[in-house]
């Protein structure tokens, strides 16, 4: 199974060259790595969340395992899907599929099914490769996407990943945008709030404040489903490294979609 780029030319330059380029322009040599559990990055198009994408990934020690979770945003396949064989491909190569820890992850979820269509065109976990690959060309990686608001699927999904990952070196990427197309204030004031519960490794408040403030956070089911596998292998302190909306890159604040990077260790 070969799953070829989505939105390559789209979301991000699709000449190797020009993207290694665009990549580093939003990268902090400097910064400090942080051995992480888990991650939380943006998946719009690089011009946009690249900033904030390019900044968390500055901060992480990239191991070679990584399990990919993100919403599904186009409604093809399982409600669930994780796929467990097959290789991605980006303009700076092949990632192959982690299949054997994929299948330890799927073995421990009621909700996972087996199934490669709900990722063929879904961009929420593409968009992470090229940072992935450009510190860490070797990884291998565990896809996962997931739509619908269920809690009882997060919490299954996240249990899943922790059994799966004890004793294992691998991190957590969830892919996700925050508020999308208010006005500035509005959605800053709200995405302060559900940055907050994950801030404070609060899955259940996480949920209940996107839903209570009508919070249009898209991957607020994987992001929970990370934090609870994260709780489960042991995570006790959490760290904002950006936030920023399009307002910023575009200067016009009237409808914003914010974008969130942060560290769970």
């Amino acid at each position: 199974m070969i799953r070829k780029p989505a939105v390559a030319g789209y979301f991000y330059p699709k000449d190797p060259l020009r993207l290694r380029e665009q990549i580093e322009q939003y990268l902090l040599p400097k910064a400090q790595r942080i051995k992480a559990l888990a991650a939380v990055s943006p998946h719009a198009g690089y011009m946009y969340s690249g900033p904030v994408a390019g900044a968390l990934y500055s901060h992480l020690v990239i191991p070679q395992r990584v399990v990919l979770v993100g919403p599904n945003h186009t409604g093809l396949g399982a409600q669930a899907s994780i796929m467990t064989h097959g290789t991605w491909v980006t303009p700076l190569g092949e990632v192959e599929v982690e299949s054997d820890l994929a299948r330890e992850v799927l073995s421990h979820s009621q909700f996972l099914k087996d199934d490669t269509q709900a990722h063929l065109a879904e961009h929420s976990l593409e968009v992470q490769l090229p940072f992935l690959q450009y510190f860490r060309p070797d990884i291998t990686i565990v896809p996962i996407v997931l739509m619908g608001h269920s809690l009882e699927l997060a919490k299954d999904v996240g249990q899943a990943i922790a059994q799966a990952l004890k004793g294992q070196d691998a991190l957590i990427i969830s892919s996700t945008d925050m508020s999308h197309y208010e006005p500035q204030e509005r959605a800053a004031e709200k995405d302060k709030e559900a940055i907050e519960a994950i801030l404070n490794l609060d899955p259940q408040a996480l949920y209940n404040t996107v839903l209570k403030r009508n919070i249009s956070m898209c991957g607020v089911i994987p992001t929970v489903a990370a934090l609870v596998a994260s709780l489960l292998l042991g995570a006790q302190e959490a760290r904002l490294i950006g936030y920023m909306t399009s307002g910023d890159i575009t200067g016009d604040y009237s409808q914003v979609v914010g974008y969130a990077g942060v560290v769970i260790y």
